[in-house]
């Protein structure tokens, strides 16, 4: 994404909607074969202007010289054959990818769950359940027999038995049936999607289930709900549970508590006495949490969130792993829409509600795009699997005879196993997959990447936007790599070529009176006063402390006023002096002052790789000029002007 972002920064070409395309639209010009429309430009130009006072002769003049040269670069490209390179080919295909997302169904599904997943991370809910236990491929007897224990269960506790009861006497989960099935408080995405669907879906004190989900049966009863409480962060001294006799360690738990309170400091405590590697030499300071995340000490849990000020330390306390004595860091409160939703994007798209939409929206593909398949043909090609495959050494077999077979037909397109053969080829990777499973994935996998091109034709034909869209992230990408090899990466690599530069434009690189300086930054006053004493003072021991121990940035050099922010309000002469940019202050020593005169090669050298990229582009492109003539059609040109402006 950042190569096609830089490409499309230097054209300054973005991605939206269209208006409804002509059928024959009017060439505005040509670059060699290649012709482009008013429609196009008159789109673009109003795109990227959408200032009043852009809509003059003389902007619209310029940014056609700009989109000339940008179409150019983008033919050379294409003749080079960049576009067919594999690299090309993958960077390409992965955008295409992201580029539908917002066109199938499964987009608005995954958005809708966003908004469903954050409403319901506002509050936290209890429950508990009754599991009987069932194996996702387990016998039909088997599993009709688990779904009548928990029906039979339910009718008891719907009768008036005890729920705890038949929890601790049934269920299969032996994390929660000694407390009569109870899971405590958790919220969304931290259980299962069914569970948690029965759970957000009723009351409390509703009798739920049986629901199915892949642990086996659930008989739910619906808990107590709360506002969400957000995350908290605290450290903890813990004395490990079975080190050392009970007694004596709740004597110490208590002992340190006691210290603590007359003052002794925390971070020594924990450093002596905390038995929990993984925080002792961090101050005992433990992962912001939430709710469900201890759900196996709830006492931990408990403790944290009931502390309110910062700093604040808890009494001693017992749980399973031993004695804690926990001190408050800081609360940190529920996040906003915005700044959660791309988290939960993410998370959610591998929703196994989604992914049986997605399931669904292939099986809905295949029917529309009339997709079958030769059985025949693709068990000979899965049958070329062997242990190359797995290392991502596999290479078409060069006695394969079946390769111009046709394999796959959509919408009358027919694929043949040669095609597939050559996908998996430059597809796949090394991994622990026996062969022949992973030879099958492959051939998932590019069925599907075929529907979606049968998809993605479509969209061109009947969504204008879209195919906008894919022709700027084409051009954007070959723009990108034949600049790359022609301007930015020859202009770097070319020391020769800089030098000469720089000894045939001396006059580029005059300079004027120039300081010698150091100039120190710090985001605190304070710092930059202690420092500007010491340097006074001449005490080097202390001034390296402070940029030791300090946040502070310097810089040694020789500088032009205009170089730097700290340098434009000071005396042009040696001395000390201060100032400040925004929240950033600065500590400017100037040393000597140097004559004006013309630069040397090293300091101008970040200068001089920009002019040389100038120039390597200038003369590129008037080679482009004779290799592809352009013609501009100045009728249409009136045309867009005309248009443009109104």
């Amino acid at each position: 994404m950042t190569r096609f972002l830089l490409a499309a920064a230097f054209f300054m070409v973005c991605a939206a909607g269209l208006a409804q395309k002509k059928a024959k639209p009017a060439v505005l010009f040509s670059v060699g074969k290649e012709k482009v429309s008013a429609d196009e430009f008159i789109y673009l130009y109003k795109k990227n202007h959408p200032a009043k006072e852009d809509l003059t002769d003389q902007k619209i003049e310029e940014y056609l010289d700009l989109y000339i040269k940008f179409k150019l670069k983008v033919t050379e490209a294409r003749a080079r054959g960049i576009d067919k390179t594999p690299e090309f080919t993958k960077e390409y295909a992965s955008y295409k990818d992201e580029l539908r997302k917002p066109f199938l169904p499964e987009s608005k599904i995954v958005d809708s769950l966003v908004t469903l997943t954050y409403n319901r991370l506002q509050k936290e809910v209890s429950a508990a359940h009754i599991l009987i236990e069932v194996k996702q491929d387990a016998t039909p007897q088997d599993t009709l027999q688990a779904y009548n224990t928990a029906v039979s269960l339910k009718n008891q506790i719907l009768a008036g038995e005890d729920f705890g009861a038949k929890a601790a006497l049934y269920s299969d989960d032996t994390y929660t049936k000694t407390r009569g099935g109870d899971l405590g408080y958790f919220t969304t995405l931290q259980m299962v999607s069914p569970f948690e669907e029965a759970v957000y879906g009723g009351k409390t004190g509703d009798i739920v289930g049986p629901i199915r989900t892949s642990f086996g049966y659930h008989i739910i009863k619906v808990g107590e709900s709360r506002p969400a409480r957000g995350e908290v962060e605290v450290s903890h001294i813990m004395l490990r549970a079975g080190n050392r006799d009970e007694a004596k360690a709740k004597a110490l738990i208590n002992e340190i508590h006691t210290r603590l309170f007359k003052g002794e400091s925390w971070d020594d405590l924990v450093k002596k006495y905390s038995e929990d590697p993984g925080s002792k030499d961090l101050g005992g300071k433990l992962r912001p949490f939430g709710v469900g995340a201890l759900a196996k000490i709830p006492e931990f849990d408990a403790v944290a969130f009931s502390l309110h000020t910062v700093g604040e330390v808890s009494d001693p306390f017992q749980t399973a792993f031993g004695w804690h004595i926990v001190r408050l860091e800081r609360k940190i409160p529920m996040p906003t829409f915005d700044e959660s939703a791309p988290a939960l994007k993410n998370r959610l798209a591998r929703d196994p509600r989604v992914q049986l939409s997605k399931q669904a929206l292939t099986q809905k593909l295949k029917k529309e795009y009339s997709f079958t398949e030769n059985a025949t043909t693709k068990a000979k090609v899965l049958a070329l699997a062997d242990s190359t495959l797995t290392k991502g050494k596999w290479k078409i077999p060069g006695s394969f005879a079946a390769g111009k077979e046709t394999l796959i037909i959509i919408q009358g397109k027919k694929i043949t196993a040669h095609d597939f053969l050559v996908y998996v080829q430059q597809n796949q990777r090394a991994n622990s997959m026996a062969p022949d499973k992973y030879m099958e994935l492959l051939y998932f996998t590019y069925s599907e990447t075929m529907l979606s091109e049968a998809f993605e034709q479509k969209l061109i034909a009947t969504n204008p936007e879209f195919e906008m869209l894919l022709k700027e992230y084409y051009e954007g990408i070959l723009l990108f790599d034949i600049m790359e090899k022609e301007v930015w990466k020859k202009a770097s690599d070319d020391s020769v070529g800089q030098r000469k530069f720089f000894d045939s434009h001396p006059e580029l690189y005059k300079a004027g009176e120039r300081v010698h300086a150091t100039i120190y930054y710090s985001d605190s006053k304070e710092i930059i006063d202690q420092l500007s004493k010491q340097i006074q003072v001449n005490d080097s021991t202390a001034v390296q402390e402070i940029l030791k121990n300090k946040n502070v940035y310097s810089e040694t050099g020789t500088f032009q006023r205009e170089d730097r922010p700290a340098l434009r309000n000071i005396n042009w002469k040696p001395g000390q002096y201060q100032s400040q940019n925004a929240n950033t202050y600065q500590l400017v020593i100037v040393t000597n002052m140097v004559a004006p005169g013309s630069l040397s090669f090293e300091d101008a050298r970040a200068s001089v790789i920009s002019e040389y990229q100038n120039e390597l582009e200038k003369n590129w492109l008037d080679a482009l000029k004779k290799k592809y003539p352009v013609k501009v059609n100045d009728k249409t040109k009136k045309y867009v002007v005309e248009k443009i402006k109104s």
